[in-house]
């Protein structure tokens, strides 16, 4: 098991490391980068029942304010994912405190901010009814929890074995202990991310493996079981299983991202380089709705000119108008949706599918599968 654990599994840390290896320029880099993060934050959502589209994330992110109850969810996975990206970039230890910044960062601004960020006090359980009796999971008692917390975020620290293992461990430690009353998959798959980008392994991109987790969820359901069982090595298999399918997917996604950005050009025709609309092409894959202000403050330039580079790209078809009014405009770009979408058909589609099964993940919330206490 030692020796497993420093080695797992050499094919799927390579697949990470050719991922963030020589990474492109810097603002084809930032867009792939967010949408990774991005469909990361749907996936996770999903896997907890939330359905949301990347169009209707994106149109979510754009105006907050004016969002469903999904939408406001599965912004505030994106911000959890954020933050603990953020925080393994500085290079420091996990810590309790930082779990429950990751966990304020997911139900902020939801209805259920009032949970946000506080350690369960009572028993909880998945599956069953009103007592744990038929419940499919049920973590440690109360008492546990923070000194398991604390345990985790030393092991979290370690640098004496493989970051795959290591990402797949704290996960499973993570959904094990069930700290909070509710948002621990989510808060749990962030942490995937957290060891990663602290260890350097994915220092630029997010492989999306939750994305691969979600369509194969009962392996996914199955592998922690078997490591609750202490069968560790086979939970460490699935899982960098899973990283290696991500890892591929998301080389393929930075690629058709480039060739999409290409194909806005050509439509658009002969552009100076210092226009508002060559700059404006290169902001859509990471800010794919916009209006006339979020144009003059990204590119830094005048009201006219924002306005005449999106005159030139909507007439050229790179640009649809969302709004159809006068004041208040909004426009998204043509062909990122469906380039995503396919992404993810891409990335779960099990080898030897047809094109017939080529389909994005779906996963319903069952009553029987929402966490008690």
């Amino acid at each position: 098991m030692a020796l497993y654990l420093t080695r797992v599994p050499a094919r799927c840390r390579y697949q990470v490391r050719r991922l963030n290896d020589d990474p492109p320029r810097t603002q084809l880099l930032e867009a792939v980068a967010r949408q990774l993060l991005r469909s990361e934050a749907v996936a996770s959502s999903r896997i907890e029942g939330f359905e949301l589209s990347h169009r209707k994330l994106a149109e979510a992110a754009f105006d907050p304010e004016d969002t469903s109850i999904n939408a406001r969810t599965v912004l505030g996975n994106v911000r959890a994912m954020d933050e603990a990206i953020r925080f393994a970039s500085q290079q420091r230890d996990l810590t309790v405190t930082e779990i429950r910044t990751i966990h304020r960062r997911l139900f902020g601004g939801t209805r259920d901010a009032a949970i946000s960020g506080v350690i369960r006090n009572s028993q909880n359980w998945i599956g069953g009814r009103d007592t744990p009796w038929g419940a499919r999971f049920i973590p440690v008692p109360e008492d546990q929890v923070t000194g398991l917390l604390d345990d985790l975020c030393r092991f979290a620290a370690r640098d004496d074995l493989s970051a795959i293992a290591q990402a797949a461990i704290v996960h499973a430690q993570f959904e094990t202990i069930h700290p909070f009353s509710d948002g621990n998959g989510r808060v749990g798959r962030s942490l995937i991310q957290l060891v990663l980008r602290r260890r350097g392994l994915a220092p630029y991109y997010v492989p999306p493996v939750s994305l691969v987790l979600s369509a194969n969820y009962q392996e996914y359901e199955r592998g922690l079981t078997t490591f609750r069982e202490e069968q560790v090595e086979e939970w460490c298999g699935i899982f960098a299983r899973a990283v290696t399918i991500a890892c591929r997917g998301a080389a393929e996604l930075a690629t058709r991202i480039d060739e999409l950005k290409d194909r806005w050009r050509k439509q658009a025709g002969a552009l100076r380089a210092d226009s508002a609309a060559a700059k404006l092409i290169e902001l859509l894959p990471v800010q794919p709705v916009v209006d006339l202000r979020t144009v003059e403050d990204a590119l830094g330039v005048s009201d006219e000119a924002a306005r005449l580079g999106i005159a030139r790209l909507e007439s050229a078809g790179v640009l649809s108008e969302l709004t159809k009014r006068k004041r208040g405009r909004a426009w998204e770009c043509v062909g990122l949706f469906a380039l995503l979408d396919s992404f993810e058909r891409l990335v779960t589609t099990p080898a030897g599918a047809t094109a017939r099964d080529r389909r994005a993940p779906r996963r319903t919330r069952r009553p029987s599968e929402v966490e008690s206490t």
